[in-house]
């Protein structure tokens, strides 16, 4: 069983090592153009790998599709597992657009310079995917082992969604968070950027810190680094509410790594193609509240779905989830529209008074 997860990994790392050392090896501003089409190539980077899954399982290539799936309780087929697969991608995908926002914050209050933040969001990527690896392995333990953990994990996705619904802000200031705090108070940083370097020596003399620890001798970390520390650190809270979510969909651990790699591998990319568009999209905070509902209830209620809906029940809910998605974007467009019109009435009838 371990030779799928190799031959994964070593594409993985082929496609990381393809991205910063050939087409990214030198630093430049990211275009919105250049970064839709790396979008496109993402996407069907991701698409094309649910072949791969349908035939791995549908022939049982190296055990995969052989063992029952903790959260059914099936034996995946090439179909199954197709649309698990796709399922597990597309609401990951939905979840790290959220990431976006708070990615976006952390870059303007550190003033990271735009030609910069592609490698951050590169070196942010591989330790999200450690991270992730590691969860991804201790969830699917506790689900072989303990069933009733699925109704823990549904919990919080239906908690998270209604405290997304009910907060007023978008995202807490990430100049006040404990990442910052703590890299402010107990580790030295440099002011002011140093190109791409994450770390710099000061001098003999001594280099006045950004934070309060005065004059420093030594290595120190660049606000670059900071902004790495700070975006690790939203993903890993992210990746509370995600990581829960694809185990509403499957337990196998292949399929869960799988589809949450994929997502995470074309971030960076929907970032730069999204990043300055993030506030037209108004309804997109209540289309994901939407999405964490349908997953978490889909959790709660997996045993009356399957004799319902049989073993397409995970097709469905990747209907229902596209759906949602689009009627968020859809809606929000419609928004963006009628708000200049509404602006010039509100205009007219400021001038009429």
């Amino acid at each position: 069983m371990l030779m799928p997860w190799l031959l994964f990994i070593s594409l993985v790392l082929l496609l990381l090592a393809l991205d910063l050392g050939v087409f990214h090896r030198s630093a430049h501003v990211v275009t919105f153009r250049e970064a839709v089409g790396w979008s496109a190539v993402w996407l069907t980077l991701g698409l094309t790998f649910a072949g791969v899954v349908f035939f791995a399982y549908e022939h049982g290539w190296c055990g995969l599709g052989t063992q029952v799936d903790p959260v059914d309780g099936m034996l995946n087929t090439g179909t199954t597992a197709v649309e698990k697969y796709l399922t597990g991608y597309v609401v990951e995908k939905s979840l790290s657009i959220d990431n976006i926002f708070v990615i976006a914050m952390i870059f303007g209050s550190l003033a990271v310079p735009a030609i910069q933040q592609h490698r951050v969001l590169f070196w942010g990527v591989i330790g999200a995917l450690a991270m992730r690896a590691v969860m991804i392995v201790v969830g699917a333990k506790l689900i072989a082992e303990f069933h009733w953990i699925l109704y823990v994990f549904a919990s919080i996705l239906i908690v998270t969604a209604v405290k997304m619904l009910a907060s007023r802000s978008e995202h807490a200031d990430p100049s006040k968070s404990l990442a910052m705090k703590l890299c402010r108070t107990w580790l030295p940083v440099a002011d002011g950027h140093h190109g791409q370097r994450f770390l710099v020596r000061a001098d003999a003399e001594g280099q006045r810190t950004a934070g309060s620890r005065g004059v420093f001798t030594g290595w120190m970390l660049t606000p670059l680094a900071v902004a790495l520390i700070m975006v690790e650190s939203a993903d890993l809270v992210f990746a509370v509410d995600s990581i829960p979510a694809i185990f509403a969909i499957t337990g196998d651990p292949f399929l869960v790594f799988t589809s949450n790699v994929f997502a995470m591998l074309g971030l960076r990319s929907l970032y730069f193609a999204l990043a300055g568009m993030m506030t037209r999209f108004q309804y997109l905070k209540v289309s994901l509240a939407a999405v964490l509902l349908v997953v978490g209830g889909k959790m709660l209620a997996a045993e009356w779905l399957k004799q319902v809906a049989g073993r397409d029940v995970n097709l469905y809910l990747l209907g229902v989830i596209i759906a949602i998605l689009a009627a968020g974007i859809v809606g929000s467009m419609l928004a963006q529209r009628r708000r200049p019109v509404d602006d010039r009435l509100g205009m007219l009838a400021a001038q009429a008074e």
